[in-house]
């Protein structure tokens, strides 16, 4: 279908190219690098990149180009993501509060107050000069919108999220701290508050805390927890989070629970990416709604209805 739309706009004179790879070397950091190496790429001062399942709105780039256009010391604009499906289920609503405090909270402030935040992998605009500077994408420093709508795709989704950031932290630290165009307050924030902090701490501290310790002091009086940690700062934590996303502050209550039992599994994926075990390059593609429903089309047009032994009806 792309390809069909591609060479739709070749016929009307317009300058595109499709290219797919024969090979899936470095997951999506590696498309990413062997995209530049084209020659029509090279010529380009602006890269623009979109997931698949990314529907930009018609006018993205004049919304977006501008900025890096008037600002050359800008290496990158990001876009905000809205969900098309966040009204499926009760767990992409629960998503869609989480990432929209990501976007309207975490990016917001960073990019206001000019700290360093992360590139989301799609719906970003990347100067090329910039990308060149800093040597181009790696596949052992990238870690990859519809929602996920099934528990099982949701999990190998926040496993990539968590383990990524936690394996580049690993990796990356000593050439951070080695940079000597980099300042060392922004050293530090880079390393202490958006790495240690918020892609490690942050989910070591959630499973233990909920997950351990409130459930050991229930059942154990002899362990003392202080209130404050037990219910004002969480609460103050869940209610910044509700305020990107005001319609589901009715349902913070089912987010507490369910970011409570996914900070087992980051936790998971965090330790994995920091000691580099097995699964610390494993990269399954989320399965989305349209996949899953696609699959479960095939299985019913492959399979009969009803099994007596070994014959079916």
């Amino acid at each position: 279908m792309v390809e069909m739309e591609c060479q739709s706009w070749v016929s009307k004179g317009i300058n595109i190219h499709y290219q797919v790879r024969d090979n899936r070397k470095g997951y999506k950091a590696g498309a990413l690098k062997e995209g530049l190496k084209h020659d029509y790429a090279k010529q380009c001062e602006y890269v623009v990149i979109f997931d698949a399942d990314f529907q930009p709105e018609p006018d993205f780039l004049t919304q977006t180009i501008p900025f890096l256009h008037h600002n050359p010391e800008l290496a990158l604009v990001q876009g905000r993501w809205k969900f098309v499906n966040s009204n499926d289920c009760l767990m992409t609503r629960i998503q869609e509060i989480s990432l929209n405090y990501h976007f309207k909270v975490e990016q917001e402030f960073g990019s206001i107050t000019y700290a360093f935040f992360g590139f989301n992998g799609t719906a970003g605009v990347w100067r090329m000069a910039a990308l060149d500077e800093a040597g181009g994408w790696k596949d052992r420093t990238t870690v990859k919108n519809e929602l996920p709508s099934v528990l099982k795709a949701y999990r190998y989704q926040q496993h990539r999220w968590s383990c990524g950031p936690a394996n580049l932290f690993r990796k990356m630290i000593f050439e951070i701290m080695r940079n000597n165009r980099v300042t060392v307050w922004k050293k530090i924030y880079v390393l202490y508050s958006f790495f240690f902090v918020r892609k490690i701490v942050a989910h070591i501290v959630a499973f233990t805390l909920y997950c351990i310790m409130i459930p050991a002091s229930v059942l154990v009086p002899e362990v003392m927890i202080p209130t404050w940690s037990t219910i004002y700062i969480p609460t103050i934590i869940t209610l910044i989070n509700a305020t990107g996303t005001p319609r589901s502050f009715y349902l913070v209550v089912f987010w507490v629970l369910f970011e409570n039992v996914m900070s087992l599994h980051r936790t998971k994926a965090t330790f994995i990416g920091l000691f580099e075990t097995q699964r610390v390059n494993e990269w399954v593609v989320t399965e989305k709604h349209g996949d899953a429903t696609r699959h479960k089309t095939e299985l019913q047009q492959t399979q009969s209805r009803f099994k007596i032994g070994e014959r079916y009806i």
